[in-house]
Formats: structure tokens, sequence, C-alpha cells
């Protein structure tokens, strides 16, 4: 979310959250006292976070695909979809205009729909991936990587968000498939025109730029930079921030607007960070869940969201 658009919704929504319209600088400094860390269940596993046009975040479970939604003004939350279970976890996932929550489905080889005021799961499509990893919304349609082939999902978006078809796009050009884990987060360039993919592989880690029409891939220059991390991406203009999930940090780029060179500007660290996966904005903060991949997830091990704020 832009951080202009994300500024007015914050106004529009103050009233629902403090009884009273909070305006200008008012609006900024309640959002400045928001928490900048909170606690996610015991045991969930999160993965994927997304944030629509209210000031909630939604989390997706790897442990059974759950859905936990919290509020950005308390840090508190409930779970509002029960997931399919073990064989169905929620990796990548965003949510759109009007309410409808897109889902990777990991290794349960499935993209999943749901409605995120009642819970339901609307739809579930079996693609036969080895593991789909993350989404990212356009206006035809819902884009999905694939880690284990070199392969595009997409879901075709009709009026209303309505989901349809789904097809799937076979990689060339300059798209190198390693032996293992190589696809993972994807955007749009900063024109809409494509589609931007992390390539942990090529290069020794990097962003494709993929033709959606065409499936070409073509590498994009970001100088010296690597990410052989990559996780999670966000774009806000043209300011892309590309979570390194092992490295513990994320990198920032400023794009061109076709999205084919980016420019290394910062390099967000911060103490509280375990292994954050992927990223969201809201107001003037990035909010990331801490997978804590380097623990052994049990039912009473401990994840948390944290905030920092944007370059």
């Amino acid at each position: 979310m832009h951080r202009s658009f994300a500024r007015r919704t914050l106004l529009t929504t103050a009233a629902a959250l403090g009884g009273t319209a909070l305006v200008g600088g008012t609006a900024q400094a309640a959002e400045q006292h928001w928490p900048a860390q909170f606690p996610l269940p015991d045991g969930f596993a999160p993965e994927g976070i997304t944030i629509g046009r209210t000031p909630f975040a939604y989390f997706g479970s790897l442990a059974n695909g759950d859905i936990y939604r919290a509020s950005l003004a308390t840090g508190r939350g409930c779970v509002i979809s029960k997931g399919l279970g073990a064989e169905h976890p929620t990796v990548g996932l965003k949510i759109d205009l009007h309410g409808r929550l897109f889902l990777a489905g990991g290794s349960s080889g499935e993209l999943r729909t749901v409605d995120a005021r009642s819970g339901k799961i609307e739809k579930v499509y079996a693609v036969g991936g080895t593991f789909v990893n993350d989404v990212v919304l356009t206006p035809g349609a819902a884009w999905f990587t694939e880690t284990y082939q070199p392969v595009l999902y997409g879901l075709a978006l009709g009026p209303h968000g309505r989901s349809g078809a789904v097809t799937t796009l076979p990689l060339t050009g300059d798209w190198v498939q390693g032996p293992d884990f190589t696809a993972n987060g994807i955007e749009r360039t900063p024109d809409g025109k494509a589609l931007l993919v992390v390539n942990t592989i090529a290069g020794g880690g990097g962003l494709m730029r993929v033709d959606p029409r065409t499936g070409v891939a073509t590498a994009v220059d970001l100088g010296p930079s690597k990410l052989p991390n990559g996780d999670g991406l966000l774009l806000l203009g043209r300011i892309l921030y590309a979570v390194q999930q092992a490295d513990n940090l994320i990198d920032v780029f400023r794009l061109n607007a076709s999205g084919t060179k980016g420019k290394a500007i910062a390099r967000i660290t911060d103490a509280r960070f375990r292994i954050p996966t992927t990223v969201a904005a809201w107001g003037d903060r990035l909010y990331l869940p801490n997978a804590r991949f380097d623990v052994e997830p049990k039912p009473d091990t401990d994840y948390d969201a944290v905030a920092v704020a944007q370059v």
C-alpha cells in the first residue's frame, strides 16, 4: 500500500478505532504510538503477511494453513479462518480491495481464496505444484511463484476480484532453475507491465523481470547487490524492499520505471529480526513476521511480528 493512500485510509478509519476522528498530524502521532512489536499465537509458524485498506495485518500459518488477523493499532488479534490441516500450509498471501484473500499453498500444490470477512474458504485450486510460494495481485490475475519448477501460476481475475481459470506460465529467457529452492517472492514492476521474481540461484541470487504474456525472464541489473536469501518483496512507488530472511535484513532498491535496473539505497537491520520472511506496509511503517526457521517448530514455540520505519 502506498503511504499516501494509507494515510487517507487511516483518517477514515480513526473513528472506528478510537471513537473520534483523527486529523493531520494527530493521525500520525496516534500511529506512532501503535505497537512496534506484537505476539502471534504460539506454534503458529507464520510466513506471509498482507495488509489491505484498513489497519489490520493478515498472517498465514505454515503449521496448518490458518489465517490470523491482528489490529495494527493494538497488536491484538485472532484466527479468522481455519486452515485445512498440516498438509495444507499457507505461505504467501495477499488481500484485494474486495476483502478476498489469495493464498499460496506451499507443499499442498494449491492456490486458495478466502473471504476475509467470514473466514470461509471459497475455492481451492489444485495446480499440482511442488511448492506454491508467494503471490502478487495485478488487475487481470493473481500470479503465484513455484519454488521447484520454472513456472508461474496465473489465476484469472474478473469483476469484483472474482477468480476464474488457472494457467501455467513456463519461464524462459534468463531464468535459471536450480536443483533446489529457486523462486520465492514476487511483485510488479513500477510501470505495472511486468513481474519481478526473486531467483535465489541465478548470478548468485537476484531478481528476474518476467513478461506475463510470454514468460520470458530478463535478469534485473542490481549492480553488485545479490539476493541469495531473497524472500518477500514489497514495491512502494519505485522503492523495492527485498527481505533477505536468513540474513535478518531488508535490502532497499530504487528501480527504474520498467523494473530492468535497480540501485541499492539502504539496508534495514533490527535486533528484533528473527528470520523475517515477508513484508507489508501501513503508513510509514513496514511490518514483518518472524518465521524463526532456525528453531524446530513446536506447539509452544513463540512467534511475533515487528514494525520498522520505511526508508
